[in-house]
């Protein structure tokens, strides 16, 4: 029997680059098989050209739908209801959802509390509500390529490194690692181990750390210098320097 996790993936043509098709699919490769591959939008639109040629080699079922009414995106309409048919089939373990629309936010609200993970894809202009909508969200202009690309494929260029500087100017980033260290952390010892954290994150909010410029968390919690790390073989074990020592640090790496 195929245990891997099987995935829809519902792409909203009208607001997504054709040319980052190969970092979706490789991304969702690393968590199991997209077996439905849908692409919503006008066909009949010369817009729509770089997707048509993506459609074929990627195995995409391309939707048509036409714009009815100006300023409308009849797409948006057909991907929550479909998705909603394919969540009641039982069929799926998670969803992906290729957009950089904010009205997809309660479609991935709705998914999530019916306990389905939810793979966000879109670029930096995407609001913030449907990113932390997600359970994870990958920037498309501006994420590192997890395989290498199809032939004739432009590669997707890295995230920019964040110096441990931005990082740690980053409150939202910092407090979501502090309270993951401090919550997940062994009362004997005051150490958590980095995949206890790592789960942790997850569950509470949309992180990724390629978006910071990182292949791994352990990378990004090594850089930003608040954290003490302890490796034993591949077991990892991390928790939070004393104030004064974090503030030393601080003060000490240049950004």
């Amino acid at each position: 029997m195929d245990d891997r996790m099987r995935i829809a993936l519902l792409i909203d043509a009208d607001n997504a680059p054709a040319a980052k098709i190969d970092v979706v699919l490789a991304e969702l490769a690393r968590h199991g098989i997209a077996n439905v591959r849908r692409a919503y939008g006008n066909w009949k639109s010369p817009n729509m050209q770089k997707w048509e040629q993506a459609l074929h080699p990627n195995a995409i079922q391309p939707i048509q739908q036409f714009a009815l009414s100006t300023g409308k995106n009849a797409s948006d309409m057909a991907m929550v209801v479909d998705a909603m048919d394919l969540l009641h089939s039982g069929r799926f373990d998670a969803f992906a959802i290729v957009s950089s629309d904010a009205d997809f936010t309660p479609l991935a609200m709705r998914l999530r509390a019916q306990n389905m993970r939810v793979f966000g894809f879109g670029e930096k202009k995407t609001p913030e509500p449907f990113v932390n909508a997600c359970s994870t969200f990958l920037y498309l202009d501006a994420s590192a390529q997890t395989e290498p690309p199809s032939p004739g494929a432009a590669p997707t260029p890295p995230a920019k490194r964040k110096t441990a500087a931005e990082l740690r100017s980053d409150t939202t980033l910092v407090n979501l690692l502090r309270d993951a260290v401090e919550s997940t952390r062994d009362d004997d010892d005051g150490w958590s181990t980095l995949a206890a954290v790592g789960h942790f994150i997850a569950n509470r909010a949309s992180f990724d750390a390629r978006n910071y410029g990182y292949a791994k968390l352990k990378g990004l919690i090594k850089e930003i210098g608040l954290f003490e790390m302890r490796e034993e073989g591949k077991h990892v074990s991390i928790r939070a320097k004393p104030k004064k020592a974090a503030k030393a640090a601080s003060a000490a790496k240049p950004g």
